[in-house]
Formats: structure tokens, sequence, C-alpha cells
């Protein structure tokens, strides 16, 4: 296999995946709603003479398979995610979200762009690989959904290594961030669902008053990592909505409380798993009310092994340069790309997408103010390349 400059080939195609990255945070969609995403990546795929199937409704998978001299039977993967979220979005670009209440607010949109400039070097030089390419993109991520529906697919049999790739803004751009281990935590989703008695705001005592109740548990489930956990432990619980009451003068009798957790290890979740429902029901019962708890398993941790980690590090300074991989210490942020590790040794990589002198390049994910520096495609789609064509080796 001749050796193929993919940083240079990668910078060749800036201008047209700015292009086609600003198309697609224009049209945002949902988890498992990316109907217009997904067809859109398969016109570029057409474009570029690569055949693709669906996986799931929206999923999309492409296959480029070698044709150069050699016996290679290895069949790598690259992953891209590409659903939005429930954001509004307030950047004011001239590309910003059409689509009301939605907003490609995690990188979804450069990463979806990034595996297609990858898929146009790849497809350019299918003559000098053989083995085959399938890149993955991947809807349903924000909501734990769509990994699974690759895994029970059957896309990824026969893999022999995987890479996902996402933006991150706090590393510089033209930076790639690695580590060893556990990378992402693991991610829960509960919904507590109060159930009082209504009755008039004059007469508090002939009803049970689920928003009082519903307050007292936001607060009260705070001692589950201040008080339940070891200092020392990565355990992290977030009350994000709370909804309660029909009309001010209601003693209200249902409120709905949303959140997550995050955990490294699946003991730790099982353990606030439970002490979560104990202060629930605990606190409900002592008020005279009584509450349902339901869980959504969304993601296990995302466990990067060390030998893959030295793999794409030694790609990616290949590519990149002496220094331009850094660690990224470990986030409580998740991923279902664990389905994907649960099924093919491979890496989850970060692509710098932060400037200094652009300070909203440096806002965290899920900012309604959320932008990247566009030139972390560049790199993305390097390594994407570059660790395709090496393992197919």
């Amino acid at each position: 296999m001749r050796e193929i400059n993919v940083k240079e080939e990668a910078q060749n195609l800036y201008e047209r995946m700015v292009s086609l990255r600003r198309e697609f945070h224009a049209h945002p969609e949902l988890s498992l709603r990316e109907f217009e995403t997904a067809e859109r990546i398969e016109r570029e795929l057409d474009k570029l003479g690569i055949a693709h199937e669906r996986v799931g409704e929206t999923g999309v998978m492409g296959v480029i398979r070698g044709t150069g001299e050699g016996t290679s039977g290895r069949v790598v993967a690259l992953r891209a995610d590409m659903d939005a979220l429930p954001i509004e979005e307030k950047t004011g670009a001239v590309y910003a979200s059409l689509n009301t209440g939605c907003m490609h607010a995690c990188g979804h949109d450069s990463h979806v762009t990034s595996l297609l400039g990858a898929a146009e070097i790849l497809k350019r030089h299918e003559k000098d690989f053989t083995g085959e390419i399938r890149l993955c993109f991947q809807q349903g991520e924000e909501i734990g959904a769509g990994a699974r529906i690759w895994a029970k697919s059957g896309a990824l049999d026969g893999v022999y290594r995987v890479l996902g790739i996402h933006t991150a803004p706090d590393i510089e751009v033209g930076h790639i961030g690695l580590h060893v281990g556990t990378t992402f935590a693991t991610v829960d989703k509960f919904t507590i669902e109060v159930q009082g008695v209504p009755a008039h705001a004059a007469s508090p005592e002939e009803g049970v008053d689920a928003l009082y109740i519903a307050s007292q548990i936001v607060v009260n489930l705070q001692a589950t990592v201040s008080r339940r956990t070891s200092p020392t432990e990565p355990v992290l619980m977030n009350i994000g909505t709370m909804q309660a009451g029909t009309s001010y003068n209601i003693v209200a009798s249902g409120a709905v409380i949303e959140g997550t957790t995050r955990c490294i290890n699946n003991e730790a979740r099982a353990r606030v798993r439970e002490t979560m429902e104990t202060i629930a029901k605990s606190t409900a019962t002592a008020f005279g009310g009584s509450v349902t708890i339901k869980w959504q398993d969304f993601a296990d941790p995302v466990i990067n092994p060390e030998a893959n980690v030295k793999e794409v590090s030694i790609f990616a300074e290949n590519v990149l340069g002496t220094g331009a991989v850094v660690d990224r210490p470990m986030s409580m942020m998740g991923d279902d790309f664990c389905e994907f590790l649960k099924k093919v040794p491979g890496v989850y990589a970060f692509t710098g997408t932060g400037n200094v002198n652009r300070p909203e390049t440096r806002l965290v994910h899920h900012n309604d103010h959320f932008e990247i520096d566009e030139a972390g495609m560049v790199s993305a789609a390097a390594l994407y390349a570059k660790s395709a064509l090496e393992w197919l080796k």
C-alpha cells in the first residue's frame, strides 16, 4: 500500500466540508427522526459512488471495498453520530438552525461531515488497499438508542477495529485527544412521577401537595452524591426538569421530575439507583404522597483499551505531527459508542475544535451558543482515513 498524504487531501476538502457542515447545522433533527439527514448523507455517498444501506430507519452505512493487490480480509468501521438536541439556537449565525427548538449543539453535524470527507479520500484511493471500510452514520446517540440498533443489526459483525471521533471545545484545534481506560461515564435517565391529591389552595390540609413533595425530593436527592457517596468517587446526579400543577390556586395533584445520573462503573450505578429510590419514596410517604420511578439505561462506560489508544496515537502524530496528541481526562459525559466497543476493539477519540481567539468555540457542549472551529474537521477526516488505511494493512 503506497503512502497517502491524508492531511493534505483533507485540507483540500476544507471549503467543501465547511459548506456541507453548515447545511447539516441549519437542518438539525432529533434522535431517531433524522430522516432528512439520512437522505442527505445518502446523496453524498451516491455522488462518491459509495454503496450504502439503512441500519434501522435512519442509520446509514456506506461500504467501500478496496480493489488493490493483496489478500487482506479485514473490515474496519468508522462511526459518526448525527442527531441533534431539543435546544433553541441563539448563535445568530447565518447558518443557524431553521428548525425551531432543535440545534446541533454537540457537534454531530461536524462528525457527519468529517466522516464524509474521509469517505471521499478513501474512495479515491480504493485501488491502494484491500479489505472493507464501513462508514457508520449513527442515529439516536443523544438518547442512547442508536448504537444498540447497529449492534443488533449485524453491521459490526466481522469488524477488526472501530473508530469514533467527537468534537472537543476544550482542546485546541489541530490536536487530537485520547485517553486510556474509562473515557466516558455511564448514562441513565430517571423519571420520578409524584402522586398527590388536589384541593383548594385555601384548604391545603385536604389535599396532598405533589409540587411540595417534588421540591423536597429535588433537595433531598442531592444527598445521593454529597452524603451517600465517597468524595473521591466520580458520581454525578443532575435534575434537568420539574413540572407540576395546573393553576395557581390548586394544590398540585401530580409532579414529574426528570434527570440523569453518571457513574464510572455498574456497581456504583446500582448503588446510586437504590439510594435515590429510597430517598424519593420515603420523602413522598412523609407527606402523604407516593412516587413511581422509571429508569432508562442510555449507556455503559466508554472504555478505551490501552493497545488501541497507542495505535491511534501513532496514526494521529503521523498525520498531524509530534505533540498533536494530548490526554483528555475522563469526563462524566457519556456516549452509546460503548455498544460498538462491546462488539469490536477500537477507540473513542476527540478532535480539537476550540480556538482561544474565538470564545464561542470554547463553550461546553449543549450550550445554545455552541460553535466550533471548523478546521477541526480536517484533523478528524484525516484521522478517520489514516486509521482505516493503517488497520487494513
